[in-house]
């Protein structure tokens, strides 16, 4: 079992703790196998070692310039019409998160590359176990792993009201996502969406009735994420005025979302950097009972017009994408010809994973979900279907399995991430944006108090100190 004296001697004395503050001598040292060492603890360390080594994560990223931040400022500056011509990939890092994310690192590096995001959803955060400190430890670590340099946008994406409990109970429920909104930001999420479209109703008559609950509530959690923002922060807020997967949404939609949202927030509060649109896709595709993805029906028009008026009438960065990693690559250049802002991605990495573990880790985890999973079984799903639906879930109770997959394995899976987030970043031009992403962004320095548990031996901590997160 590790204690905080030997998770604080993974870098020798390149990295330093002394009277509760940490020095990085060496930066050459952090992109090293001790940085591996220092993640898994993070993630499977116990008690005051975890906390410590997170601590440690977060300090090492904010002495040498590799710091959680909020992509607002260039996503207002495109709705200034400053920049333009590429579409933020705004990436779900589930499975194997590590591995995943210093492959999204490594493509960063080599492309130039500084708009895209790492994310996970709200119901992500349940089913693969990663509460959102363990998740900015994941993503800076691997960012450090690779020796990437400047501000890393990590976002809570679909910070969702479920309809069925907003039904029923809906302070509670809604009290549900500020708690979680408290509890990302306090970890360093610094971009927020709100998704409230699940309250629209289109029993009502006009525009503006179907989507007053989406905005009022929308407006609620707002002034949450404004609360908890530190100082330094205006966080990336979007906004969603059609469910995923349902029926594509309309300009005059987005007006009656946007004009309701404006006139309901508090004055001088700042409002949305983006709004995400229904189009045409969906979350995961449509699996055919052959385990096939259904083509997808992709409205590049709609997508387009919504995020011009977006742009032009709102002054946001456009419109938002989302169920993307399902389309065929033939697709995806389309999106910064579109002007699309964000598009989201989760699916495809996920089962580019599942197709190459070891056939007994499968077997092993379609068992699982065979008994746990059974409840979600329609009476018509085959095999393939139930399994591709329902394989998610299996994330978070076979976590360390996924983590410590065998080196040949992990060799094969990175190499064809390597070429995926290539390819992807390629279409959606995103090289060479490291320089207008920090012309636009600058990284605030965020310091936190070291654990008050977690002292290592040689070193004193204040008498107050305390874990922020």
């Amino acid at each position: 079992m590790l204690d905080i004296d030997a998770v604080n001697s993974f870098f020798g004395d390149a990295v330093s703790v002394s009277d509760g503050h940490l020095t990085v001598a060496r930066p050459d040292a952090i992109a090293t196998e001790a940085m591996d060492r220092l993640v898994e603890a993070a993630v499977f360390g116990d008690g005051e070692a975890k906390l410590y080594a997170r601590w440690m994560i977060w300090e090492i990223g904010q002495a040498v310039g590799v710091r959680p931040s909020s992509i607002h400022e260039l996503y207002m500056a495109r709705g200034r019409g400053e920049t333009h011509g590429f579409t933020v990939p705004a990436i779900n890092v589930r499975a194997a998160s590590y591995d995943t994310a210093r492959s999204i690192f490594r493509t960063a590096i080599a492309l130039n590359a500084g708009a895209f995001i790492l994310e996970i959803a709200r119901s992500e955060i349940a089913y693969t176990d990663q509460r959102p400190a363990e998740y900015v430890a994941v993503m800076l670590a691997a960012a450090l792993r690779e020796g990437f340099r400047g501000p890393v946008f990590i976002q809570g994406d679909h910070f969702q009201v479920n309809h069925k409990k907003y039904a029923t109970a809906p302070g509670p429920e809604v009290d549900a996502v500020k708690a979680l909104v408290h509890e990302a930001v306090g970890s360093g999420f610094y971009n927020i969406d709100i998704d409230t479209s699940t309250l629209v109703d289109l029993s009502k008559t006009t525009l503006a009735e179907q989507q007053r609950l989406n905005y009022e509530v929308g407006v609620d959690i707002l002034k949450k994420v404004r609360a908890s923002e530190p100082p330094g922060a205006t966080i990336s807020v979007g906004g969603e005025i059609g469910e995923v997967g349902t029926e594509n949404s309309t300009v005059e939609e987005l007006r009656a979302y946007m004009d309701g949202f404006n006139a309901a927030k508090p004055a001088g509060m700042t409002g949305l950097s983006k709004i995400s649109v229904q189009s045409g896709t969906s979350h995961g595709g449509t699996v055919l009972a052959d385990g096939s993805i259904a083509e997808v029906k992709l409205d590049l028009d709609t997508l387009e017009r919504l995020g011009k008026v977006a742009r032009d009438s709102y002054g946001l960065a456009g419109a938002v994408q989302h169920g993307a990693s399902t389309l065929p690559d033939t697709a995806f250049h389309n999106f910064p010809q579109r002007e699309t802002a964000e598009i989201h991605l989760a699916t495809n990495f996920q089962s580019m994973l599942f197709d190459h573990i070891p056939d007994t880790l499968r077997a092993e985890i379609y068992e699982w979900l065979r008994e746990n999973a059974k409840d979600e079984r329609k009476p018509t799903d085959s095999d393939e279907q139930f399994f591709y639906k329902t394989r998610k879930k299996a994330i978070g109770p076979f976590k360390r399995q996924f983590w410590s997959l065998p080196a040949d394995v992990k060799a094969t899976v990175a190499a064809m991430y390597d070429q995926k987030f290539t390819f992807l970043f390629k279409q959606l031009e995103i090289g060479n944006t490291a320089e207008i992403t920090t012309r636009f962004v600058t990284p605030f320095e965020h310091h936190r108090l070291m654990p008050a548990d977690a002292t290592p031996a040689h070193a004193a901590a204040p008498d107050d100190a305390d874990l922020s997160d």
